[in-house]
């Protein structure tokens, strides 16, 4: 029987901008089959949009929270989303909203 696809959106705290957090978290999405995106925020934090099966995205969250080699994750907050079909096949970088 095959799992659930659900989303979450990970709200990740710390030295994370300016290290290649997105593409880190790009490249470990991509490596689990997870979609989505990953974008900064105006207040430092980095937040990632996930879809995939509960276990994926908790292994998704554990990459997360350990983060590129410059990075230095402080928080991993997440929460429960809608499925949005834009990112069902991809996971892609998104522009600053700033």
């Amino acid at each position: 029987m095959p799992e659930t696809t659900t989303a979450r959106l990970f709200l990740i705290s710390g030295m994370v901008q300016g290290v290649g957090y997105r593409f880190f978290a790009r490249g470990a999405a991509q490596r689990l089959g997870v979609s989505g995106y990953a974008k900064n925020l105006s207040d430092g934090r980095v937040e990632v949009y996930a879809i995939g099966s509960p276990a994926l995205l908790a292994a998704l969250r554990a990459e997360l929270a350990r983060g590129p080699r410059f990075a230095s994750v402080s928080n991993v907050e997440d929460e429960e989303r809608g499925v949005d079909s834009r990112y069902a096949d991809r996971f892609t970088i998104e522009r600053d909203d700033w």
